[in-house]
């Protein structure tokens, strides 16, 4: 029988980590990281530059397309208080957030507040801006709370822009909290995957981050295959754990979109490796199979769209074969003439979860008491102690803009 994640305490998953081991900036070059392999039980270390010696031919490397979004706002009060709005998603959780991104004249939003003590219900913030050299005045209205954060409303005029384009305008890069600095001119670029495409995150799936051209083209020459999910990242993954077990910590829920060319690469694999980059696409993928499953599970449900929940992988029902999940997904798709599937996932990847798809990870090395951090436990047992002692004894860097590792699961 698995064990239950409920009963874990955050406590026994971490590590010291000194401040002057987190990167609070990228190395001038993407690929000049330090790459951490951890395969068989043995550690080792080269630079990123040389991943493609470490993955076999006919491997399957999925990449999590997602764009990050300016999502930090800075308005002032009529004190002259300055609040940061850090928008993370839809009020209205019916919504999709990246529609959202689309409207033109007004949203409601879920925010983090900075400094916004004093910040009212319904007291109006204002600020101009300027979009193609028209002036553009955005207003933000406090509704109310919603349990950490917050509603907000946003609206401007002349209306015929977009929130996405107002974000741009006026926005500010998400960087996580730990860096503990404001974005420079470079952080627009070195923050954001060179494969990044849909817009939708407030934060990077960072694993990508060191990926270059001449990386990607090496992989090819090798026979590797690539795929693309899109998962947008929330806030939330910067969430910390404050409960005393996992029991009481609600996972944040993300956004995902899985094309049909994906889901029939990977039946196409058998026994070829599926290497997942970041945890972002680990995520997907595993999410992927429990979607499967409920198809099958649930005959003559209507499924409008994905959602896997946070404890759904533990529940202790029989397993479906993956081969068969994936099928019924295709099946469903047809069906339903989808070429895509979108939805979310809140899946919690800890010690005791049995993984699926994913035989291999491309992943930074992440913060102590961390959700994250369950997940590499997970993916490699015990040995994570390990492989984290490893990267501190050997001077690598940690956390978004730091080293990278590949790590083979336990079987």
């Amino acid at each position: 029988m698995q064990t239950h994640p409920e009963s874990l305490s955050i406590l026994d998953f971490t590590y010291n980590l000194p401040e002057e081991r987190i990167a609070h900036f990228p190395l001038s070059e993407r690929d000049a990281s330090k790459l951490l392999v951890y395969k068989d039980r043995k550690i080792s270390h080269i630079t990123f530059a040389q991943l493609g010696d470490e993955i076999p031919e006919n491997a399957l490397l999925v990449f999590n397309a997602t764009k990050v979004i300016r999502a930090r706002i800075l308005m002032q009060r009529a004190s002259g208080a300055t609040v940061e709005i850090f928008c993370t998603d839809a009020a209205d959780n019916s919504v999709d957030f990246v529609k959202l991104l689309e409207t033109k004249n007004e949203v409601s939003i879920r925010a983090f507040i900075g400094n916004g003590k004093r910040w009212k219900e319904n007291e109006e913030l204002i600020q101009d801006l300027k979009i193609r050299e028209l002036n553009i005045r955005l207003v933000a209205k406090r509704i109310g709370p919603a349990r950490e954060q917050s509603i907000i409303k946003l609206s401007w005029t002349p209306t015929d822009f977009s929130f996405a384009e107002i974000l741009e305008a006026i926005g500010k890069i998400p960087l996580p909290p730990y860096l503990n600095r404001e974005e420079e001119m470079s952080d627009a670029e070195r923050y954001q995957t060179i494969y990044a495409q849909h817009n939708g995150s407030v934060a990077a799936p960072t694993a990508g981050l060191h990926f270059t051209t001449k990386v990607l083209e090496n992989l090819k020459a090798k026979k590797i295959n690539f795929a693309e999910v899109t998962l947008h990242v929330g806030a939330g993954t910067f969430k910390p754990v404050k409960a005393e077990k996992m029991a009481g910590h609600d996972m944040h829920r993300e956004q995902i979109i899985i094309p049909r060319s994906l889901i029939e690469q990977i039946i196409a694999q058998k026994s070829n490796p599926v290497i997942a980059v970041g945890t972002t696409a680990l995520r997907t993928l595993e999410s992927l199979y429990w979607f499967g499953k409920q198809i099958i599970t649930q005959p003559g449900r209507h499924f409008a769209s994905l959602f896997v929940g946070q404890w759904e992988p533990y529940n202790n029902t029989p397993d479906v074969p993956v081969q068969i999940a994936l099928r019924a997904i295709l099946d469903w798709m047809r069906e339903n003439n989808r070429d895509e599937i979108k939805g979310y996932t809140q899946i919690l990847i800890a010690p005791g979860y049995s993984f699926k798809i994913v035989n291999a990870l491309i992943t930074n090395f992440h913060q102590p008491q961390s959700t994250l951090l369950l997940l590499v436990s997970a993916f490699i047992g015990e040995e994570s102690k390990l492989v984290y002692e490893y990267a501190l004894k050997n001077d690598f860097r940690f956390l978004s803009y730091g080293d990278s590792s590949l790590l083979w699961r336990k079987e």
